[in-house]
């Protein structure tokens, strides 16, 4: 049978017990003076059990801590409660010999004894666990800030698609702050009609495994932002298993402006289509009304002459000068023909030349006075001269059917880098935000003519204040 301990060698036991602790031990009397100091206590503070035995307990903190935790011992003393953490959930700090300023978790005690009350502390150096936790929040700080610096909208949902962030990007996309959706189903963020279809797509996305994908068949989907007003995205789905459970995030972007433009230039591409036809419509009818006429009329005379040179010879002579008078129109219209086509005066005086034909033409043709400025000398090279005649060319056009102006003003400027047009006319102007009608195909024309040199118009209108045609067409270094 084992012999219980004596008092003496229970006291030993507990002494070696409490210096094998891994944690700092401490205890104080009710002056807050050290009365045992155990040897973790002694690695984390530096001082020994003897340089610490009977030092206020205050040595061992900061400076700025003391007061205030003389107080709260005091306090604690008061309360009759056994035990409790120090600082509740706060680290708090202790303070090495040599002045080092460290964070320790503690915990408090206190016993009554016949030589009064004393307290004990168990602390433990979470110097390592602090640092690791600040750096976990400089990462998280700065994955955050990357988050929000993206241009793309970032949102992460949970397994019951639920959302749990949402970046900067997706707050001006869709109008909701951060805090308004958190927690909110990913559907409203989603079109009605594709609520349900979406939340299953995003579960079967989940069974597949696969880390990452693009969301929808390669057409545009649509978001819903926070006014109801719907607009295409291209978005990216992935999924991470975590211990927190599943996330999914999806990355998107608003492409309305190229969703526009994608419009815009098939419209555009429609209208030239349109343009085109109407054009070659145009040459045929002229081809068959007057070049088609013209031929069939002569050759008819020209079998009247054959039967009749003889007989007649008087009405054959004057059947000749008809004839040549209708060749001599036949001629005029071919010209007039292949000057719509292409003028020859671009090709062989220049494009000053050609757009000034134009002018004395749209003149002719309309009363309308049109005044041309540009420099004489100034020469420019295809397909630039191409490009620069035909919006003048279609500006013309649309003054004479439109405007209804007393006064054109067409300028023209070579800089080095690129040639300036400016059509303006006091006409009776227009609404450009005003929609445009389905057959109106004269500002397409005149854009679609920029595009194609790489240039750009601007057109700038007002009902009752004239219009201006302002293009711009880039011509690169060493081009004539």
């Amino acid at each position: 049978m084992i012999e219980p301990l004596t008092e003496p060698n229970a006291a030993a036991r507990l002494a070696a017990l409490l210096d094998s602790a891994m944690d700092a031990i401490i205890t104080i009397d009710e002056a807050q003076r050290i009365v045992f100091y155990n040897r973790a206590a002694e690695r984390i503070f530096g001082w020994t059990a003897a340089q610490a035995a009977g030092m206020a307990l205050e040595q061992l903190l900061p400076e700025r801590f003391r007061a205030s935790h003389a107080r709260h011992v005091a306090q604690f003393g008061a309360t009759g409660v056994s035990s409790r953490p120090m600082a509740g959930s706060r680290v708090v700090y202790g303070r090495r010999a040599n002045g080092e300023e460290f964070p320790v978790d503690a915990s408090i005690s206190q016993l009554d004894t016949p030589q009064g009350k004393l307290f004990t502390v168990i602390m433990r150096d979470v110097t390592e666990r602090v640092e690791a936790e600040s750096a976990q929040r400089r990462l998280a700080a700065r994955l955050t800030g990357l988050l929000d610096s993206a241009m793309d909208g970032i949102i992460t949902i949970d397994a019951a698609q639920r959302i749990v962030l949402f970046n900067r990007a997706a707050e001006r996309i869709f109008g909701w702050e951060a805090a308004e959706v958190m927690g909110q189903p990913l559907e409203m963020l989603l079109p009605p009609r594709y609520r349900g279809s979406h939340a299953a797509h995003v579960r079967q996305f989940g069974a597949t495994g696969v880390t990452s994908r693009r969301m929808g068949d390669g057409t545009v989907l649509s978001g819903l932002r926070r006014g109801g007003e719907e607009f295409p995205m291209d978005a990216s789905i992935s999924q991470l298993e975590t211990p927190e459970g599943h996330l999914y995030t999806v990355i998107l972007r608003d492409v309305t402006e190229r969703v526009r433009a994608q419009h815009e230039l098939a419209a555009m591409a429609a209208q030239a289509s349109t343009v085109r036809e109407e054009e070659k419509s145009r040459v045929a009818r002229e081809l068959h009304d007057e070049l088609a006429q013209s031929l069939t009329a002569l050759k008819m005379d020209a079998m009247w002459l054959k039967d009749n040179l003889r007989r007649d010879p008087g009405a054959a002579a004057g059947k000749l000068d008809a004839m040549l008078r209708m060749l001599d129109e036949s001629v005029a219209s071919t010209r007039r023909i292949a000057a719509d086509l292409r003028p020859l005066v671009l090709d062989d005086l220049g494009l000053v030349a050609a757009v000034d034909w134009l002018v004395q033409g749209f003149m002719q043709r309309t009363s309308v006075a049109c005044e041309l400025e540009a420099d004489e000398d100034m020469e420019l090279g295809e397909p630039y001269a191409t490009a620069v005649f035909r919006i003048v060319q279609e500006s013309l056009a649309n003054v004479a059917k439109h405007a209804h102006a007393t006064q054109v003003k067409v300028a023209l400027e070579r800089t080095a880098d690129a040639v300036i047009l400016d059509v303006r006319d006091d006409g009776v102007g227009f609404d450009p935000a005003a929609p445009r009608h389905p057959g109106s195909l004269g500002l397409a024309g005149l854009r679609e003519r920029a595009s194609l040199a790489l240039g750009r118009v601007d057109i700038t209108s007002r009902p009752g204040g004239g219009t201006r045609v302002h293009a711009r067409i880039p011509v690169p270094e060493g081009a004539a």
